[in-house]
């Protein structure tokens, strides 16, 4: 395995430079010309901090599949939007640029969020075209596009389901002017070329409630966009892998029911982005 580190400048950041950690499977003793897709993990934590238990432990597991990965320490509050998606865009772009290097598929760059992580990841995804993300940081609109999105237990929605918090540190002082939370309220987002999308999310879930996988699903749908969704009829919010390697000290995200999901996720990426073809 390869794992490099590499810092992400762009306007508005408060607290220095995102970091991306990319981790390769070094193809010299397998199959050198292989190229293969590249997972960019994005963990929760409201927009005021990014969880341990939502970073590695997902990249290990795409790895394990075949699949580069790489983590992204995105910047949280006191910055406020748009710079955690100039700065994940800035990233889809870095790794494009760096994909026949890499034995990477430039054509296949999936994004993967957690929780707020999971509102970062979508809002690239429906935010990818537009000159207030790409023109700052001196891009192109397909250089930053994402390929697919796989979104676990999403913030999608400011409306009536919404996840207060992270809008709050997500605006900073704008989060009450109403224009402001319309834009990142994702539903309303959603276009005919957002990428293809796998949803997985828990109907108990307080924190996040449901309804916002739902909401961004129809809008999905509405628009013609390839999706997947998987609801489960138990656990909370942030159970992440829902298994051991990441339950916290009380346990109550070790859900074993729910812990299938990355199973069905790396089936989903083997029908939309198959390594080597």
């Amino acid at each position: 395995m390869i794992i490099q580190s590499h810092f992400l400048t762009v306007p508005g950041q408060k607290t220095g430079p995102a970091e991306l950690t990319v981790y390769r499977i070094d193809n010299i003793s397998v199959a050198p010309e292989k190229k293969r897709p590249m997972v960019i993990v994005c963990g929760g934590g409201g927009y005021s901090m990014i969880s341990d238990r939502e970073k590695e432990p997902l990249v290990l597991q795409f790895l394990s599949m075949g699949y580069d990965a790489c983590l992204i320490e995105y910047s949280v509050e006191p910055s406020v939007f748009p710079v955690a998606v100039m700065e994940l865009a800035s990233a889809v772009a870095f790794i494009r640029d760096h994909a026949e290097d890499w034995n990477v598929d430039a054509d296949k760059i999936v994004t993967c969020g957690c929780s707020a992580g999971g509102h970062l990841a979508a809002s690239l995804g429906v935010f990818w075209n537009r000159e207030f993300v790409f023109g700052p940081i001196g891009r192109k609109a397909e250089e930053i596009r994402p390929d697919g999105q796989i979104l676990c237990y999403p913030v999608i929605t400011s409306g009536e389901y919404a996840h207060r918090e992270s809008f709050e540190k997500l605006l900073g002082e704008r989060s009450n002017e109403e224009e402001s939370l319309k834009l990142v309220s994702l539903e309303t987002q959603v276009k005919g070329d957002t990428p293809v999308t796998f949803l997985w999310h828990t109907s108990p879930d307080q924190a996040v409630p449901v309804e916002n996988s739902m909401k961004f699903a129809q809008a999905l749908h509405s628009q013609g966009v390839s999706f997947e969704m998987h609801i489960y009829p138990v656990g909370g919010h942030g159970l992440s892998l829902a298994n051991e390697e990441t339950s916290g000290e009380e346990g109550i995200e070790l859900v074993p029911y729910c812990s299938g999901w990355m199973g069905l996720a790396g089936a989903w990426m083997k029908l939309n982005f198959p390594i080597g073809s």
